[in-house]
């Protein structure tokens, strides 16, 4: 059945894409992301924010941008940070109404960007994850990744009294407004847990909707770690008990 949406006005859906060397896949995902078939009310801003890649990300971006192939915003950073600073800088520079987490890999597809978006543009919801664990096509990885991931998705829930079976996704849409009042400080991927705890603060209403997702490996260039995962659990104590 199709999404049925409430009458509206234009809307703008603000994609940032964090980068930091994927020079082997960035032009793939500014590809797909251009192409997704968004809701007729709804128009497209890409911000790509390049971390200081080393891997000639950056000269890629570059050479995109004056092509005109597709049409995106260049954030660049001097000294790489991190993807959490990578994503405040690009939440600073965007305009929407919307605002979409696109990892700059090809793990996740702008394809489910119409379901992401339902619940927002029914006005059901502030905030929307994709999770991976409710039922999408998903490629079969990692056992003691999965486990991690659920882990400190049960220790977040724990905190922040929510029901998310997937706090670690990298696909989250946020309403601007709700964006703007979030102060962010982690500079690496313990922005996942920092978003969700001061979301969860905020009493927004919060939705999943399930995704699909294809996982890559780390020969494949996959980035997060065992400290990220140490990280994610300081995370989780430090912005659910201190703020």
């Amino acid at each position: 059945m199709a999404p049925r949406y409430t009458a509206c006005a234009m809307k703008m859906l603000s994609v940032v894409i964090p980068v930091y060397n994927e020079v082997e896949t960035i032009e793939r995902v500014l590809g797909r992301v251009s192409a997704a078939q968004l809701p007729a009310e709804v128009e497209l801003e890409i911000i790509v924010v390049d971390d200081a890649s080393t891997d000639g990300s950056r000269a890629k971006l570059q050479e995109v941008a004056a092509s005109g192939t597709h049409s995106f915003e260049l954030v660049q950073h001097v000294e790489n940070q991190g993807k959490g600073a990578a994503l405040r800088s690009g939440f600073g520079a965007a305009r929407g109404d919307f605002v979409l987490v696109q990892d700059a890999d090809l793990e996740y597809h702008p394809r489910d960007y119409p379901v992401l978006l339902q619940p927002l543009l029914e006005e059901d919801a502030d905030v929307v994850y994709g999770s991976r664990f409710l039922g999408g096509p998903h490629r079969v990885l990692f056992f003691w990744h999965y486990q991690g991931n659920r882990f400190l998705t049960l220790l977040s829930n724990m905190f922040t009294d929510l029901n998310l079976s997937d706090m670690e996704t990298g696909y989250k849409v946020f309403r601007k407004e709700v964006l703007d009042k979030l102060t962010l400080h982690s500079n690496r991927f313990a922005i996942e847990p920092e978003m969700t705890a001061k979301v969860a603060k905020q009493r927004v209403r919060i939705y999943e909707v399930p995704i699909s997702y294809a996982g890559r490996t780390y020969a494949e260039g996959k980035k997060i770690g065992w400290k990220d995962g140490l990280a994610a659990v300081w995370a989780i104590f430090r912005y659910n008990l201190v703020g």
